[in-house]
């Protein structure tokens, strides 16, 4: 392999989807509790995988898979309980607890601040779309990294801030279920500028890596037609440019400005939200960016230049070439994306923050669950990853998402990206094939 000898091998989670102890320990109601109240979800985090109380069992799952890291995230609402103000230290106390076993088990912990789940305190004030949420956002930073930052050194402030900006305030389907495009654009920006906010912050608390991840969907024109490439154009710009461009100094794309304008998605030559100098201070210094990919897909003007075309969940036998959640597998495209990244915004590391694939497969007789189609996912995946090293392209880490069977989101528990066969009606964990798999190139590698 191409790849350098201190590579990164890592699992990810994230808390609403693992941690459960929905009210414990002084912990306060989040936007994605309120949307599982509401009947928007087929199950609730109330208890997901009940790692708050089994967090010693997971950290000696990844012992012995042998990972050099963990990338989970910091519930806000565990920490601050209104999303500012009164600190719950009984909160702290328990990512304190993590941090250290995950230290004391050799695995170097990569908090992230935020993975959607918005204090429902904050979203009855506006939320993402009151610039006043940034300064929420900024204080939260400091509490968990004066307390966090004499450990943990790698952070990610923000994950995949289009699914929050346009999942869950365009088109309504995630938390907090908003359909407006001006809230959609004004929460994006305020998302956007709370990373700039926060980045400071965590250096000062004794940070060495700070970067955001943002997901991306390579997108190719399904014929050679005009109209098809003009369709994939926009597509990018919706699905990746806006994101990236801005966070890399470019600003928002001038082309996504002028079709915004031209469709009434705002007035005047800036959007709404925007204020002198935000831009600047979205662009601050990063030490990575981190790159959460799972497929890619063809776009074609019949079909739309904002939406994405990549099926619906599939059952336990989806069609060739694509995972359960009907996702097309295409690891091609991941070495395309990163040698186009590299060459575009000459980040100084790229880390692939998420990776990964759902299928069903659940223990046989024996105990054991033969998930030979996650294995040939992942091996393709590392294998694009190394081509695009190969390329140029200076990635130095690899997260696989997930480390066990989760709550994933609207899909509920149908869905299962899990190393780690998780029973959701007695928390027990059992380690898959891909989870032995895992370990053993870990092991060759090192």
């Amino acid at each position: 392999m191409a790849l350098p000898d201190d590579f990164t091998f890592g699992v990810a989670t994230s808390a609403y989807q693992i941690e459960g102890g929905r009210s414990e320990d002084g912990k306060g109601e989040s936007i994605w509790d309120r949307f599982a109240d509401n009947g928007r979800m087929p199950e609730s985090g109330d208890v997901a995988c009940d790692h708050y109380h089994r967090w010693q069992e997971d950290i000696a799952l990844m012992g012995e898979l042998g990972v050099d890291a963990y990338r989970f995230s910091i519930a806000w609402t565990r920490v601050l309980p209104e999303g500012r103000g009164a600190i719950n230290q009984a909160g702290l106390d328990f990512y304190d607890r993590l941090v250290d076993g995950l230290l004391e088990a050799g695995i170097t912990p990569y908090p992230t601040l935020y993975h959607w789940d918005l204090p429902q305190a904050l979203e009855d004030d506006g939320g993402w779309t009151n610039r006043a949420t940034v300064d929420a956002f900024a204080e939260y930073a400091e509490v968990v990294s004066g307390r966090l930052g004499d450990r943990a050194t790698d952070w990610i402030t923000h994950n995949e801030p289009w699914v929050a900006t346009f999942l869950g305030h365009l088109e309504g389907v995630f938390a907090p279920g908003r359909t407006s495009w001006e809230e959609a654009l004004t929460a994006g920006h305020h998302i956007l500028l709370s990373h700039g906010r926060a980045v400071p912050v965590l250096r000062a608390a004794g940070a060495q890596q700070v970067g955001i991840a943002l997901d991306c969907r390579p997108a190719f024109s399904a014929t050679d037609s005009p109209a098809d490439a003009a369709a994939t154009r926009h597509f990018d710009g919706f699905r990746n440019r806006w994101f990236f461009d801005p966070v890399f100094g470019l600003g928002y794309p001038e082309d996504m400005l002028a079709a915004y304008r031209e469709r009434g998605r705002f007035v005047g030559d800036h959007i709404p939200a925007e204020k002198p100098g935000d831009l600047e201070e979205i662009a601050t210094d990063i030490d990575f960016v981190g790159l959460n990919y799972y497929t890619s897909l063809p776009i074609s003007a019949a079909t739309g230049d904002e939406s994405e075309e990549t099926g619906v969940p599939t059952g336990p036998n989806p069609p060739p070439g694509h995972t359960e959640m009907g996702w097309p597998i295409t690891p091609e495209a991941l070495t395309g994306y990163l040698v186009h990244l590299t060459q575009r915004y000459e980040p100084k590391a790229i880390r692939i923050t998420e990776n990964g694939a759902s299928y069903s497969d659940v223990p046989g007789a024996d105990g054991r669950t033969r998930d030979q189609a996650r294995i040939d996912y992942l091996a393709a995946h590392i294998a694009a990853v190394d081509a695009a090293v190969e390329a140029g392209a200076p990635v130095d880490s690899y997260f696989v998402w997930s480390l066990m069977d989760n709550l994933e989101w609207v899909e509920g528990y149908r869905q299962r990206f899990g190393l780690v066969h998780v029973d959701h009606a007695t928390g027990a964990r059992s380690p898959k094939d891909s989870y032995y798999w895992y370990r053993d190139l870990i092991a060759e590698r090192r």
